[in-house]
């Protein structure tokens, strides 16, 4: 067998693993991080269980093969699933693909109507129900990313304390509580190689839950440049070639395909920033303690106070 460590991803480890003999044959195994874990994070269970329950529907997953939750087999619990082969446009869009402005906005469109389906989903009618607590969500969430920050922060950070603090102050109330992907953007998404403006499969799904679908919406946009902007919380510029649509372009389509009001989602972008920068706080923390399996994380912790800025802004002035 061949084992090659995928050089994407700051969370959970995935792997190519092909028979010599078969490459075609080759699947993807995920695992936790090397070195300590923070608690509930990196649940490969979980995860194998999302992705699972999700096969039927409209949303595009790749078929799981196998979990194992024995540390004694590999180290770690882990899951098996297909290697689905597509586009991943981590920084760029590889040359020749989706060069026309039309397919662009395709991908765009394409990203925002995959969202939408999985927002669709009845969690119960695909075994999801007891998948997490969607009353109190929001709340939980801005104390569970608080928590977190306060567990990793590098250094006196005042400005991310008083975002925390406004955000636990300012939640508002979900309309409609569904399973959030939890870290949807381009870079977590397969294109199709040969139609650009198709999804081939969503992937990184542990932080998935029920919840506040907003909350993905919202973190979308703090993924997404527009042209001439170079965001701190994304190395990817794809979203600003030309023909990808605009945040608000974005925005109002989600509306649209979902008819959820987004009167509130000011507040969202901005937690997606406090989030955003909380992520980064922890990998900065397991790097600085060797548990980053040799991940390139230079520059991280100056990504930290722009996203702070970004998210007050989002809140005082409806900054999408």
């Amino acid at each position: 067998m061949r084992i090659e460590l995928i050089a994407a991803g700051m969370s959970n480890l995935t792997y190519v693993v092909s028979p010599e003999a078969s490459p075609a044959d080759a699947v993807i195994l995920r695992r936790p991080p090397t070195g300590a874990v923070l608690a509930t994070a990196h649940d490969m269970a979980r995860e194998h269980r999302v992705i699972s329950a999700l096969g039927p529907t409209p949303v595009p997953v790749p078929r799981t093969l196998h979990l194992c939750t024995d540390p004694e087999v590999l180290g770690a619990p882990f899951y098996v699933m297909e290697r689905i082969v597509g586009v991943h446009a981590a920084r760029e869009l590889p040359a020749g693909y989706a060069d026309a402005p039309e397919q662009r906005r395709a991908i765009g469109n394409a990203l925002v109507d995959t969202l939408g389906a999985l927002h669709a989903v009845d969690p119960a009618a695909v075994g999801l129900g007891d998948f997490g607590r969607p009353e109190g969500f929001l709340a939980r969430q801005v104390r569970r990313w608080t928590t977190q920050w306060e567990a990793t922060r590098d250094r006196p950070r005042p400005g991310l304390d008083a975002l925390a603090a406004r955000l636990a102050e300012t939640v508002p109330v979900t309309q409609r509580p569904g399973i959030t992907h939890g870290d949807y953007r381009l870079d977590n998404c397969l294109l199709d190689p040969g139609t650009p403006g198709r999804i081939s499969a969503v992937l990184d799904w542990e932080m998935s839950t029920l919840g506040d679908p907003l909350t993905d919406l919202g973190m979308m946009l703090v993924y997404w440049p527009e042209a001439g902007e170079q965001r701190p919380s994304s190395q990817s510029v794809v979203t600003a070639l030309p023909g990808f649509p605009t945040r608000r372009e974005v925005a109002e389509r989600y509306a649209a395909v979902t008819g959820t009001d987004l009167s509130d989602l000011n507040w969202y972008v901005g937690f997606g920033f406090f989030k955003f920068a909380a992520i980064i706080a922890g990998i900065v923390a397991r790097s600085a303690a060797g548990a980053m399996a040799g991940k390139d994380t230079s520059g991280y912790a100056e990504r930290i106070d722009p996203c702070v800025a970004l998210g007050r802004a989002a809140l005082d002035d409806d900054a999408i």
